[in-house]
Order: C-alpha cells, then sequence, then structure tokens
C-alpha cells in the first residue's frame, strides 16, 4: 500500500496538505471501548475547534485577522430584511427578530471553505489517472466541481429556531391601523387584498368591517348597474375572500366544492346588515397543502399584477398560501442578477424607477411593442457596471442617512429571483415581524405577505406542553358523544357544553368534535365536570362542596384559568336539518318521505372555538302539533305561545373569561367526513354469535361427562 502511494504523481500528493488537522488528532480506540472512545471523541471535536481545517493553507496556519475579515465580509453581505419573517437584519439584540449571530456565520464560513477542500480534492482525485499516465487533463478540470455562486439567503436566528427546534417568541401583532397605513404606501396603481380566513373556526376568523377600516372602496352588490372597479385617490383596491385549509372540511375537492354555497351564506351572515347584499363571487376555498384551487389564484395574481396584499389574523395560514400562490420561475430575464427589483436597478444602493415597475400594463423600455417594434434597452455598459461597483464598495462602509427610512413602514423589497426563499411556515402566533414583499414577472408585480393581526389568546390559558397540539393539521374523523340530560361535554378540561335540560325525558343530545389532540372530549355529569373544570368542587356535588378536585381526568387549563371560567352563553339549536340527517326515508330512490310529513324533527347547530376547531351538535325532538290559533288570535287571548320557543334544545358553554366561543349553521361535516363504510355485497350475512365463560365450562363439562 505504501509502495502505491509513492508511486502517485506530485499533483496528487499537494491535496494532502489539507488534511493537516485530521492527522494532528490522536487516533481513536476501537468501537467496542465506549466510555473511552466518547472521552477521546469530545477531546477530538475540541481540538478541531481549536485548529480549524480552514485555518490551514500550503503555507501554514491562517492568522484569526483573516478569519476576521471573512466573519465582516459575512455581515456586510447579509439581506437587508430576513426573507424569513420580514424583519430588518441586525447584530445588535439577539432577542428581537433579525439577528445574526457571529457562531452561525462562524460556521457558515467553515462549511464553505470545507466545501472548496472537497471540491479541491476530488478534482486531484479525477486528475491522478491522468497524470500517472502523463495524459492532459483540460477535460477534468472542466468537469470539475464548482462552489455554488448564489448561495441561498440566510435565515435569522429566530427563524432558524422556529424551523429547526420549534421554539420561538411572538410578535406585538399589529393593529388595524397599522395594516392601513403600510397599504397606503403601496407604489402600484393596481392593488388587490386577499382577505384570508380559516376553515377551522370559519368565519370566526373574519376581521369584521375590513373595507372601513382599510378605507377600501364598497364591494360590488347586487345591484346590475353596480360598479365593478372602482378607483380612490388614483388607486384600485379589490378585496377576495380565500377560505385556507380546507382539507380540514372534506376528504375530497369535489365535497368541499359543494360548500361554497354553505360558506357564502355564512359568510354573509358574518358580514352583517350592512353588507347583506353584496356579491360574493370573490370567494375561494383553497388547501395550500392539497394544491385544491391554488393554480387558480396564481394565475389571477399573475394576471393581475401590481401588488397583492394577504391579509388576516394569525395563524390562519397566510404564509402557507404565499407559498403555494407565489408565481415562481415566471417573466425572468438576464438583467436579474445585477440587482433588479421591483422598482428597477439599483445605483449607488438607491432604487431607481423604471417604465415595467409601473403595474398598469405598459410595456417596459426594451420590451416588444404590439407591432413588433423594439425599442432600445436601457442596460448598463460593463464600464458603468465598473464605476457601479467601486462607489458601492467606497459607499459601503458609510452608511447613508435617509430621513425618510425610518419613516417608512414599508420595508424594501427583496431581490427578484426566479426562485425565492419563501416566508416562514410556523405554527407560532405572529411568525411574520414585518411585511415580505417578493417581486414577480420583472416588475410586473409583488406579493406581500403581512404580519397576522391579533386573533385570540386562548394560548394563554393552556399549559405550555398542550401548546402545540391546539392546531388541527389534518382532517379529524370524529366519534359520536351522547349528551343526556344532566350531564356534560368536557373538552381537554377546558370547554364545558352542558345539556341545559335536567328532565330525564327530555332528548339527548349528539356531539361531533371536530378538534385537535389537545381537546380530548369526555362526557361526564355536569356536577363531576364543574369539579374537573375549575378545580373545586361545586353545590351540585353534594356534600363536597369546595373540596379540591382529585380525580384522574385530565386538563390542559392552567392554575390560573381555572379561576377565571365564566359562561360564555346559551346557544339554541335553531337550524333544521331533517331532510338531511333522515337517512333513507327522505331518499328520493328510498322511503320517499317529505321531511314536513316526518313525526319528528332534527336540530342542529356548530358551535365554534376560536383559532381551534367546532363542535357539531344534533338533536332529534318530536313534531308538535301546531295551533289552530295564528300568533295574532293567541295574543289578543293573553295566551303565550310556548311550544315554538320551547321545541328547540339548548346548551350552555363556560370557557375561560366567557370568550372563545361562537356559534354558525351547522355544515354537517360528519355527513361528507368519516370512516367509510363497508358494502353491503362485503358484509357478512349474520355475525358470530358471542359464547359467555359459563356456557364455554359447561359445554366443555358435557364433553367430558
Amino acid at each position: 500500500m505504501l509502495r502505491r502511494w509513492r508511486s502517485l504523481p506530485s499533483s496528487f500528493a499537494a491535496p494532502s496538505q489539507l488534511l493537516r488537522p485530521c492527522a494532528r488528532l490522536p487516533r481513536l480506540p476501537p468501537k467496542w471501548d465506549e466510555g473511552t472512545r466518547r472521552l477521546l471523541s469530545s477531546r477530538s471535536s475540541h481540538r478541531q475547534e481549536v485548529t480549524p481545517a480552514e485555518a490551514y493553507t500550503n503555507d501554514g496556519p491562517v492568522p484569526p485577522a483573516r478569519i476576521q475579515q471573512e466573519l465582516t465580509a459575512r455581515t456586510k453581505s447579509l439581506p437587508t430584511v430576513c426573507p424569513g419573517c420580514g424583519a430588518h437584519s441586525q447584530t445588535v439584540d439577539s432577542e428581537t427578530p433579525g439577528f445574526y449571530g457571529v457562531r452561525r456565520a462562524r460556521n457558515a464560513v467553515k462549511k464553505e471553505s470545507q466545501k472548496q477542500e472537497d471540491a479541491i480534492f476530488r478534482a486531484a482525485l479525477a486528475n491522478a489517472p491522468l497524470a500517472a499516465t502523463g495524459e492532459d487533463t483540460p477535460a477534468s478540470q472542466e468537469n470539475a466541481p464548482r462552489p455554488s455562486t448564489t448561495p441561498s439567503v440566510p435565515i435569522c436566528d429566530r427563524c432558524h429556531e422556529l424551523l429547526y427546534q420549534s421554539r420561538g417568541t411572538s410578535i406585538v401583532h399589529p393593529s388595524m391601523q397599522s395594516i392601513q397605513a403600510i397599504i397606503e404606501e403601496s407604489p402600484h396603481k393596481h392593488n388587490h387584498i386577499y382577505h384570508v380566513l380559516d376553515a377551522a373556526d370559519f368565519p370566526m376568523s373574519l376581521i369584521p368591517n375590513l373595507q372601513h377600516a382599510l378605507h377600501l372602496p364598497q364591494m360590488r352588490t347586487r345591484n346590475r348597474r353596480s360598479k365593478s372597479i372602482r378607483y380612490v385617490r388614483g388607486r384600485v383596491a379589490e378585496v377576495s375572500f380565500i377560505v385556507t385549509r380546507s382539507d380540514l372540511l372534506a376528504p375530497n375537492k369535489e365535497q368541499v366544492d359543494k360548500l361554497m354555497p354553505y360558506l357564502q351564506e355564512v359568510l354573509r351572515d358574518a358580514l352583517g346588515r350592512h353588507d347583506r347584499n353584496i356579491r360574493l363571487g370573490n370567494v375561494r376555498c383553497v388547501s395550500a397543502i392539497r394544491g385544491w384551487w391554488t393554480k387558480n389564484v396564481k394565475e389571477e395574481i399573475w394576471a393581475t399584477g401590481g401588488a397583492g396584499w394577504m391579509v388576516g389574523k394569525v395563524n390562519v395560514g397566510k404564509s402557507a398560501l404565499f407559498e403555494a400562490v407565489y408565481p415562481k420561475g415566471r417573466g425572468q430575464r438576464e438583467g436579474l442578477s445585477l440587482g433588479r427589483t421591483a422598482f428597477g436597478l439599483q445605483k449607488d444602493g438607491v432604487p431607481q424607477p423604471t417604465a415595467f415597475a409601473d403595474s398598469s400594463g405598459e410595456l417596459s423600455e426594451g420590451a416588444e411593442s404590439a407591432d413588433g417594434a423594439t425599442k432600445e434597452p436601457t442596460t448598463y455598459q460593463e464600464s458603468e457596471l465598473q464605476l457601479d461597483r467601486a462607489a458601492q464598495e467606497d459607499a459601503a462602509d458609510e452608511e447613508p442617512f435617509d430621513e425618510d427610512e425610518d419613516a417608512s413602514l414599508l420595508p424594501p423589497a427583496q431581490p427578484e429571483t426566479a426562485y425565492p426563499v419563501m416566508p416562514l411556515v410556523s405554527s407560532l402566533p405572529g411568525t411574520t415581524a414585518s411585511p415580505i414583499r417578493i417581486p414577480f414577472g420583472d416588475g410586473k408585480g409583488e406579493l406581500i405577505d403581512l404580519p397576522g393581526v391579533h386573533r385570540s389568546n386562548l394560548d394563554s390559558h393552556v399549559k405550555a406542553e398542550h401548546k402545540k397540539e391546539m392546531v388541527m393539521k389534518s382532517r379529524v374523523v370524529p366519534e359520536q358523544y351522547i349528551i343526556r340530560p344532566g350531564q356534560s361535554l368536557l373538552l381537554g378540561g377546558l370547554i364545558r357544553i352542558t345539556h341545559k335540560s335536567t328532565s330525564a325525558d327530555d332528548p339527548v343530545i349528539l356531539a361531533y368534535p371536530f378538534l385537535p389532540p389537545a381537546f380530548t372530549p369526555h362526557v361526564t355529569g355536569t356536577h363531576k365536570a364543574i369539579a374537573i373544570q375549575t378545580g373545586t368542587h361545586s353545590a351540585e356535588s353534594h356534600g363536597r362542596e369546595g373540596e379540591i378536585y382529585t380525580g384522574t381526568v385530565e386538563t390542559i387549563a392552567t392554575d390560573t384559568a381555572k379561576t377565571k371560567i365564566k359562561p360564555a352563553g346559551t346557544y339554541s339549536l335553531e337550524w333544521d336539518v331533517t331532510k338531511r340527517r333522515a337517512g333513507p326515508l327522505t331518499d328520493p330512490t328510498a322511503g320517499k318521505q317529505k321531511a314536513a310529513n316526518l313525526p319528528f324533527m332534527v336540530y342542529s347547530a356548530d358551535v365554534l372555538i376560536e383559532s381551534v376547531g367546532w363542535v357539531e351538535l344534533v338533536c332529534q325532538v318530536r313534531r308538535r302539533i301546531e295551533s289552530l290559533l295564528s300568533p295574532g288570535a293567541l295574543g289578543a287571548l293573553d295566551i303565550e305561545d310556548t311550544d315554538a320557543r320551547g321545541m328547540l334544545p339548548e346548551v350552555d358553554v363556560f370557557s375561560p373569561e366567557g370568550k372563545y366561543v361562537g356559534l354558525r349553521r351547522p355544515m354537517c361535516a360528519w355527513l361528507l367526513g368519516g370512516k367509510k363504510k363497508t358494502p353491503v355485497h362485503e358484509r357478512r350475512l349474520r355475525p358470530r354469535q358471542t359464547i359467555s365463560v359459563s356456557k364455554r365450562r359447561e359445554g366443555s363439562r358435557r364433553v367430558e361427562s
């Protein structure tokens, strides 16, 4: 082996100097000596830290000044804003977003130098056989791997910890006045606002009175003469509603498409009386994970151009939707590597406006016109580029003062690339710290991800170990829970739904919780449910009032939240779903009965839990005989019609501070989803009869006798 090594040419022996630090390390013991291996492994890693591989060259170790210069150069090359959260880059405060630490920069320098060493070593290995035979090696040098010239844009330390360690702190959520001030600074003439809603608690994530809060024109009404486009101060601002995470509603895309009329009606009810007559043709129901209808939204963004603003509350899926609908790899030209942004070429660090930065659809300079003629392109010559580079290097050490830089709420746009770094997607509320602007189409437009508006602080009442389980990430197939009179349904020990009736003759209520794993359902008596939720027994626990609950039912509520339990309201199951719940009785191919002729009625409602999910409640009651007298005649006779009000079943809901709960018309998601039923031809005619232990013993005795 030594003879073969010595016979290699001198060109192959040169890279061995790169392995000088590895040669100085002590020899590791055998694998079976675990204790000694741990000690020596830590010692060797410590020695590598003191004398890193990049600190050696052919002439000897590199002085620390060079490493410091590389770190300084890397610090100067940091992006203006973090591409993950949008915060301005800084190296001062490690507790605020946008901080880039020296440790990660040092590790990046090490990795780059190691990649260069590996490339040289592979090139030497490839050239060794040719050098031994005396052949030329130009082809092998051309095929040698080269270091990447376009490294990915680094993210700040906060985004790094959120991405790889799932830990971080939320930012201060902006108000609607701040969002309105940011949108007013838009440099585009055409602006499209995408109001992002969450399907988990739809429509509780709706921002009420969005048009008035952002000073936007009124949306188009059902009147056929209503204008489709309205200009305000020379700008156009349109609004579209996008319901994200639609894969939580049904397993198939076709089933979600059938829910569009229902979603429009629920949204119309949530908008209030003032906006009840608007057209809701601008509602989209998408899923960024499944890719449902994201292509349509992407094509709409590309065709419209201008500025597209993602507006919504925290944790509604804006960043995930941003990545799914951003038009990547479109309209890229060769001039983008020269610092071209949405505002044009950058000269001396200042964006220069160009014709293609206008979003009005006019042709830019150098683009082809309709008749095929082309204008003279405005590009930099080589001498101008050299002057610009020299000016930028001279101005790098001096920080120019811009009086409007601090006053502007809109950060600068990122340099346009074919496949930019997308905003960070995390379950932490308030991941996006500042607006993230990513242009597309050579200045045709840009997509802007705004920070989320405050949504709910329900997580402040939940223990730290259960906060990661508060987000519903996939469709839930719930079980059916029966709430009898005098019983309650506990959801993680934090939310309580109580049957208002206490009479045993009253009908039961069926519950289907579409909730994440943290909110484990549990049905028990009302007196015990109060003890679990509040931590102490109430007056309904006979003889145990004031005692501390010592049961085994777990709860996710903190000790402080247990003392803040208040009634959130009494909700009636007022929507009639008899036709959908009657099954084959009203099916046109089976029973062919009308819902009005059935002797019972089925009422339902969805109880919403903000930022978490919903619980579907269903109750079947007998149909009462309507009074022969009209309501007016009953009022004249001073007779109160109690049947109309007594028919509707009611529930009482209790939550921390009496908040975070809402009500909507039922979606009947239990009928859409659920486990797939076994076909009739695959079912057994009769299951095997169960045999008890006593009968088995009897049979064995008879056989023995």
